[in-house]
């Protein structure tokens, strides 16, 4: 005789210990702070927070609207009664759906189930014609997460309103950046800006899909580029004229010393070296190439001693980390900050990898900062290129980050690091 197997699914509601807290929490739930209205206004608005979709904010509307408004004051009981085939007709969903749509907001503890023993849903009342006992969809875990769920809500709002202002400076920068462009055409510098601002809108993407922090930073590398371009602006204009040293003290001027500089008769210091060396004869000459040398080897000595350098020695040679939004508060951010730096200069991450296989993560994240430094001053046209020969001289022993910083720091205006 063979053995009879049944393959029939079993038959009951799944239980798991969250459904188990969730019906706890509604039995245990005093009523009457929250009204029919409010429980209506929070199914509507809850698709906002991406917890449920717009057909379970249907269906859960309908649940409130359904149960009278005394079944939430003190004395009621907020159960609806509706068998799924009545309010599958009242969403435009099949029955089959309907149940689906109630068994995942049990999961998610917007509704709780009181079965009877065989599921329908009816109410047990006592001599006086109140209910005793109901058996359907227990709304009171609702009037339980009411605080809990409107503050989600306030929340996903104020975050939807931060972004769109955040869209709004991003796309405004943009247009006004694109315009000073398009009016300074012609010039190195200016298509170098352009570049750079074409890979900032392409990390970017479309700025309603974008997070609000990236906007953010978008927005400051874009007005940071748009000072660039009124500096460069400027120069144009003037080309001729002095201008003072806008980081001088106590009202003193460096100026830079010039090409061929004349000597004191007049004539350029090239000539008057030529002609000295001309009368000193072949020997002085030697004696002073000699000399040259051995300062030489003594300079690179000095530079060949470690010195370390500090994360803040890294933001007063680097400021423009500080303008593009991302200032690292230690090694740790720097690294984690690095690889955004690569995209929006546009280092490519096989560069990027092979400086961190060369020079380890925290030295790479210095040598990209400096590059974005160089990069932001107009110093340096291919970002790729020159990450790429820092490696090459890492590898070689001859790459003296720490003198890199300290000259850029040198060279960088005084600001406050925080």
């Amino acid at each position: 005789m063979e053995d009879y197997t049944d393959d029939r699914r079993p038959v009951g509601r799944r239980v798991t210990p969250a459904r188990t807290a969730f019906r706890r929490l509604a039995e245990l739930t005093e009523l009457g702070s929250v009204t029919r209205g409010q429980l209506a206004v929070l199914a509507q608005t809850l698709p906002c927070t991406g917890l449920i979709n717009g057909t379970e904010s249907h269906l859960l509307t309908v649940l409130v609207n359904t149960a009278p408004a005394e079944a939430f004051s003190r004395s009621g009981r907020p159960i609806v009664f509706k068998s799924n085939r009545q309010l599958a007709f009242e969403v435009g969903r099949s029955a089959g759906r309907v149940s689906r749509i109630l068994s995942r907001l049990f999961d998610l503890g917007l509704v709780t189930m009181q079965d009877s023993g065989n599921y329908k849903r009816y109410s047990v009342r006592n001599p006086h014609g109140e209910i005793a006992e109901g058996f359907g969809v227990d709304l009171r875990i609702l009037v339980a997460r009411y605080g809990e769920l409107n503050e989600n809500v306030n929340r996903a709002r104020a975050e939807k309103r931060a972004k769109d202002a955040a869209a709004r400076r991003y796309r405004g920068a943009l247009r006004n950046v694109r315009y000073a462009l398009s009016s300074l055409e012609g010039c190195t510098s200016v298509q170098a800006v352009g570049n750079r601002i074409n890979r900032v809108a392409n990390i970017v993407g479309i700025p309603t899909k974008a997070t609000e922090g990236k906007l953010r930073r978008a927005t400051a590398v874009i007005e940071s580029c748009v000072d660039r371009l009124m500096l460069l602006t400027s120069a144009q204009s003037n080309p001729g004229e002095k201008t003072t040293h806008p980081y001088a003290l106590n009202d003193k001027q460096h100026e830079s010393t010039l090409p061929n500089q004349l000597g004191s008769n007049g004539l350029p210091t090239e000539k008057l070296a030529e002609t000295a060396q001309r009368r000193a004869g072949k020997e002085h000459a030697t004696s002073v190439l000699d000399q040259h040398q051995q300062k030489v080897r003594t300079s690179t000595i000095n530079f060949d001693r470690p010195v370390l350098v500090g994360i803040r020695d890294v933001l007063r040679a680097a400021p423009s980390l500080t303008d593009f939004g991302c200032a690292p508060r230690n090694w740790s951010d720097l690294v984690q900050v690095a690889p955004f730096l690569c995209r929006l200069v546009g280092i490519t991450e096989l560069v990027h990898c092979s400086a961190i296989n060369q020079m380890g993560r925290q030295q790479a994240a210095v040598a990209v900062a400096i590059t974005v430094e160089k990069t932001n001053r107009l110093e340096v046209k291919s970002p790729n290129g020159y990450l790429r020969g820092m490696t090459k001289r890492a590898a070689a022993g001859e790459l003296r980050l720490s003198r890199s910083v300290f000259g850029l720091a040198a060279r960088s205006p005084p600001r406050e690091i925080c």
